[in-house]
């Protein structure tokens, strides 16, 4: 439970910088505690996301990755980070990201942010 906690954490920042550096990622509300819970349904959404569709799209992608070296994580980040935006949207959440160009730089950010959050912050393996 200390693991899924810290983990939802670290989305909820990483989406939190992305939105803070790219203009065309917004989280809008009414005031701040909305903005704070909009963010954590957000962070929660984006991890289930990531846990259950980015899997399948990887080994869809397989030989993408390999003939790519990779680099085609950048194009599913993005899609996973608009996905969720659609979801925000399906679920009237105040969250959206405007394009697929803005995608792949949120989701570089995220995937930045969320690695060296995930180092710092304690990861309980019990």
């Amino acid at each position: 439970m200390k693991n899924f906690v810290v983990k939802t954490i670290a989305n909820a920042a990483a989406l939190l910088v992305a939105i803070w550096l790219l203009q065309d990622i917004t989280l809008t509300g009414d005031n701040t505690g909305k903005k704070t819970v909009t963010l954590i349904i957000v962070a929660l959404l984006f991890g289930l996301v990531n846990f259950l569709v980015k899997p399948v799209v990887k080994l869809l992608t397989l030989p993408l990755f390999v003939l790519t070296l990779g680099l085609i994580t950048l194009v599913v980040n993005a899609l996973m980070l608009m996905l969720t935006s659609w979801l925000a949207g399906v679920l009237d959440l105040d969250f959206h990201v405007d394009g697929f160009w803005t995608a792949v730089l949120g989701g570089l950010i995220v995937s930045i942010v969320s690695w060296a959050l995930n180092i710092v912050l304690p990861d309980s393996k019990d």
